[in-house]
């Protein structure tokens, strides 16, 4: 059975696809612009001595950290601090009441008086019978009598002393003192609590300034660190991290503004975990950064080289391969696969792909696909640190026409 088309119909098909046609043409010229093939941003990666730094996370810790114990027992009169400031060594903390132990002290003051008092008559009473032993008038059993009080008054006499340093050294205790400078923390305990010796808690002080950066390498970076270390460059390991400067962000921070040395590696590998700790110490003079918040480091994790770097948004994926679109002198796009390292001054280091000199596709990714593998090159130059496509100075048109827009 044959299909007859009538003439009308015929008429609105071509007239469709001839509108079709016009359509596809006008949107290609329309992609291609007024000179040809569309216009995009290229750059040369920029090039220059670069050390890699390897990123790791961790917190903040206080450089020193003290609980603040009672160390006599007794009810507290008062506490002088102020909650959640700055404390200096030696400042007066809390009060415990004095008189039971000035009591004390006053009694053993006494009793010290006393043995002192006995020995010195068992002295003179040694010595008269050392005068009659030697003229015959004293036995010599009575002269071993007062030699032997004489030794008991003053052995007496140094528990005595004993006694009263003893009752002293706990008068001192009912004062209680910042034992290091740092920031104290809330009152525990009240006035008019009973406290325990060594056992009732009352505050505690950190010390933040320095402060310490704790993280954790895997076992993999630590190997390579320690071979780093035996070819002789800079690494955090061993004695030559004690100089090894890093840089640390909070998480609300970007790049690492934070400076620091590396001042401790731990002597052995946690078996259960395979990882090693380190610790960074920081200046804090503002005590803004405060012992417990969570943080990133970056550490140097290779000598210095002349490396390759571009954009993260020059980088395309596709299945896994990552790769740069390249441009030749004859506007001729093609894929160029790279291998990526880790991140420096906000650019992507390029360990294999590129030698530097090439010209990549910076912005205008998009039109690459659509000019059919020729675009127009529209160049700029890279600055030394990366801060985005919005930072950019306009392109260079060729032929001094106007720049395109992006």
């Amino acid at each position: 059975m044959q299909n007859h088309t009538s003439p009308r119909s015929a008429i609105a098909a071509a007239l469709a696809l001839i509108a079709s046609l016009g359509f596809s043409s006008t949107a290609a010229l329309a992609q291609m612009g007024p000179g040809g093939p569309p216009p995009v941003t290229v750059a040369k990666p920029v090039v220059k001595d670069i050390v890699e730094m390897d990123e790791y996370t961790g917190r903040f810790e206080a450089s020193a950290s003290v609980d603040v114990r009672a160390r006599v027992n007794g009810f507290i009169d008062s506490i002088p601090f102020k909650e959640g400031t700055q404390v200096k060594e030696g400042e007066l903390l809390v009060v415990i009441d004095r008189r039971p132990y000035q009591a004390s002290l006053n009694q053993a003051q006494a009793s010290l008086n006393s043995v002192q008092t006995r020995l010195d008559l068992a002295k003179l009473e040694f010595e008269r019978y050392e005068r009659l032993a030697r003229s015959g008038t004293a036995a010599e059993a009575q002269l071993d009598q007062r030699r032997q009080a004489l030794l008991s008054a003053q052995a007496d006499l140094a528990g005595a002393r004993a006694a009263v340093e003893t009752t002293r050294l706990n008068l001192s205790f009912t004062e209680i003192r910042a034992p290091i400078s740092g920031r104290i923390s809330r009152k525990l305990v009240t006035e008019g609590n009973l406290v325990r010796e060594n056992e009732t808690l009352l505050t505690t002080i950190v010390a933040q300034d320095p402060i310490y950066f704790y993280f954790d390498i895997d076992e993999r970076s630590f190997l390579a660190y320690q071979r780093l270390a035996r070819e002789g460059a800079s690494s955090s390991n061993g004695n030559g991290g004690r100089s090894l400067e890093v840089a640390v962000a909070l998480a609300d921070e970007k790049g690492f503004p934070h400076k620091g040395n590396l001042t401790f590696t731990d002597n052995r590998l946690d078996a259960a975990t395979g990882t090693m700790r380190l610790r960074a110490t920081l200046e804090n003079k503002d005590q803004f950064l405060t012992p417990g918040l969570f943080g990133r480091i970056a550490v140097p994790g290779s000598p210095q080289y002349r490396g390759v770097l571009v954009p993260d948004e020059a980088i395309l994926t596709d299945l896994g391969r990552r790769f740069v679109y390249v441009v030749g002198d004859d506007g001729s796009v093609r894929q160029q696969p790279v291998r990526l390292g880790s991140r420096t001054d906000n650019y992507r280091i390029v360990r294999e792909g590129l030698k530097g000199d090439e010209t990549v596709v910076i912005n205008g990714l998009q039109r690459v696909r659509m000019g059919g593998g020729k675009v127009t090159p529209m160049p700029v130059q890279l600055p030394a640190t990366w801060a985005g496509l919005m930072a950019l100075p306009a392109p260079k048109p060729p032929g001094g026409a106007a720049p395109a827009k992006q």
